[in-house]
């Protein structure tokens, strides 16, 4: 946490060159501020976040990659975000997630000030930001979740929806199975759940949401317990809720 007589220690993000060159440039006029470095995409700053923990990161939504919003969900909580875009069309998604503020392009001294004291106030003390509220903001509305960011270390994983196999459910993380690999984040299921087409995955157990697109055949388990079987020949189990969802989209002859 800093204090009052501390440098606040931002980090900016921008893929845009002369935006990040007009930024550094303000900045080094205020006092009490230390830049820290400078990231032209969404895994840049995901991996100098980790490395270099700045207090404050100046960061665009509109970004090759991962946009601004996925690159919140993967920070850590503490970093105060203020956002700094040419769009005005995100700003209450902006705030839903806790940012510190949304300063428009282009940027004026005085406003951009003015978030810096927020960024002040708030560092430190951010509580931890709720992965359902992100996801969502990470979409337009009405939109489906199209791929789910996990982060690995320093390193982002972008998982497409269409090839996520299941997600369980395991203690405090989500284990997402896709094209082989096991990926865990920290989010969930029933968050997960929600911002997934339902056309494609359904919520078959309390633990396990499945891709339809990879059910093979359902399987007896025992009486009145069934298994889903998917491609790959993993075995998924079925609640009495999650068998009955089940036959209502294949119908009864499964």
């Amino acid at each position: 946490m800093t204090t009052p007589e501390s440098p606040l220690r931002v980090l900016i993000v921008d893929d845009e060159e002369a935006a990040r060159v007009i930024l550094r440039e303000l900045l080094s006029q205020e006092p009490g501020i230390e830049v820290v470095g400078e990231c032209a995409n969404g895994y840049e700053a995901v991996k100098a976040a980790s490395e270099e923990r700045p207090d404050v990161l100046l960061l665009d939504i509109e970004m090759p990659k991962l946009n601004g919003f996925e690159v919140l969900e993967l920070l850590d909580p503490r970093i105060a975000v203020v956002f700094v875009t040419a769009y005005d069309s995100y700003a209450l998604r902006a705030f839903e997630v806790h940012a510190v503020d949304y300063v428009l392009k282009p940027f004026r001294v005085e406003r951009l000030r003015e978030a810096l004291v927020r960024a002040r106030a708030r560092t430190g003390g951010a509580q931890p930001l709720e992965p359902a509220r992100l996801a969502a903001a990470a979409r337009p509305p009405g939109r489906t979740l199209e791929r789910v960011v996990v982060r690995d270390g320093q390193g982002v994983h972008v998982i497409a929806a269409e090839r996520l196999d299941y997600a369980e459910a395991q203690d405090d993380v989500l284990v997402l199975k896709s094209q082989g690999k096991k990926y865990r984040k920290a989010q969930t299921l029933a968050s997960l759940a929600e911002s997934l087409d339902p056309a494609r995955f359904l919520r078959v157990h309390r633990s396990y949401v499945v891709n339809l697109d990879r059910l093979a055949r359902i399987e007896l388990y025992a009486k009145n317990s069934h298994v889903a079987i998917l491609s790959d020949g993993t075995r998924i189990p079925l609640s009495r809720e999650g068998h009955a969802r089940l036959k209502a989209v294949l119908g009864d002859g499964e």
